[in-house]
């Protein structure tokens, strides 16, 4: 597919504008010199209400698709820091529309970090300490949450967690047209894209947009939680999804996943893992640009670990996908954030 037909299609779309794009691309001269690579920074974490972040993208679609359906009432889920959560209720805030977030534990003894601007956002928080549900593949647990939301609350608009199905990863179908553009551009077009995986929707989204274009980017996902049964195979289905609703079938397997399970996320999810806490110290030191210690610094110590050990190609170009979440800097004490 051309990227103008594919631009069109997107375009055709119901699509709520939330943030001014292109997100900047931007060098890491100190870095670089540090890696003996050119490392790059995409900053997705500068858009979007609320403090911003990656799920911007997403939102814009499944909120207008919302909107469209006449809704008022906006469901949601994810962990306590959940920066997709903060994201949708700003944005639905912006539309005049109600968010209900669900959590499925109890309610921390003092809020902090991203609950506290949900508090301040005027979200409807629900915590239902069922446990950390593991074992299960992201679509059941999304069943399960839709089922028990309609017990709740009745009729509304339910978001899956992170935003996770074909509308929402239309937004990173999107992103994956603007990132190529840009790569081109700046003579990077043999680049390593790394990001972050949590729900897996925003690198579902980038491997089929860049699919479709047959872009030269090549991905490489961080799994950040441990968090779902069969995961890889998720992010294939819903790739195929995404293509098959976009016009032009394609066919993924877990195998074709270019995801990196288990070996970064440290303790749990949600828990700041002492590499992560290394990245986070690296990146700041050297180009003032802060991480959250949950999704993006356990990503990017990833990236550090992966291109000294010469697993991302030896002088290839990288780029970081920088997909915000700093609220959660604030959730935890200086101690557990450690120092360098």
């Amino acid at each position: 597919m051309k990227r103008q037909q594919l631009s069109e299609k997107l375009d055709a779309l119901p699509r709520v504008p939330l943030a001014e794009y292109p997100t900047p691309l931007e060098p890491l001269p100190r870095l670089s010199d540090n890696l003996g690579r050119p490392v790059w920074i995409k900053r997705d974490d500068q858009i979007g209400p609320g403090l911003g972040g990656n799920k911007t993208r997403k939102l814009e679609y499944l909120l207008a698709d919302a909107q469209q359906r006449g809704e008022r009432k906006i469901v949601t889920f994810g962990g306590l820091q959940s920066n997709h959560a903060r994201l949708t209720v700003a944005a639905a805030n912006r539309l005049g529309m109600q968010t209900h977030l669900f959590y499925f534990e109890r309610c921390p003894t003092r809020l902090c970090g991203n609950l506290v601007l949900n508090r301040a956002l005027g979200a409807k928080m629900h915590f239902i300490p069922l446990g950390g549900g593991g074992g299960m593949t992201i679509e059941a647990s999304i069943r399960l949450v839709r089922w028990l939301a309609w017990l709740r609350l009745g009729p509304h608009y339910f978001i899956p967690v992170g935003g996770h199905n074909v509308l929402g990863c239309l937004g990173y179908v999107r992103a994956a047209l603007e990132i190529d553009q840009q790569a081109r551009t700046m003579g990077l077009q043999d680049a390593r894209l790394v990001l972050a995986a949590g729900s897996g929707g925003t690198l579902a989204g980038l491997m089929a947009g860049l699919a479709l274009i047959d872009s030269p980017l090549r991905l490489m996902g961080i799994d950040v939680g441990k968090l779902w049964k069969g995961f890889p195979a998720s992010i294939a289905r819903l790739a195929e999804e995404i293509c098959t609703f976009l016009g032009e079938p394609r066919n993924f397997s877990a195998d074709q996943v270019p995801l990196v399970e288990e070996r970064y996320v440290g303790q749990a999810y949600g828990q700041p893992s002492p590499e992560g806490l290394g990245a986070l110290s690296c990146l700041a030191s050297l180009e003032g640009i802060l991480l959250d210690p949950v999704y993006t610094a356990k990503a990017f110590a990833g990236l550090l670990d992966l291109s000294r050990q010469n697993k991302l190609g030896s002088d290839k170009p990288l780029i970081f996908l920088h997909t915000g979440g700093l609220p959660a800097l604030f959730a935890f004490e200086e101690g557990r954030l450690g120092q360098r």
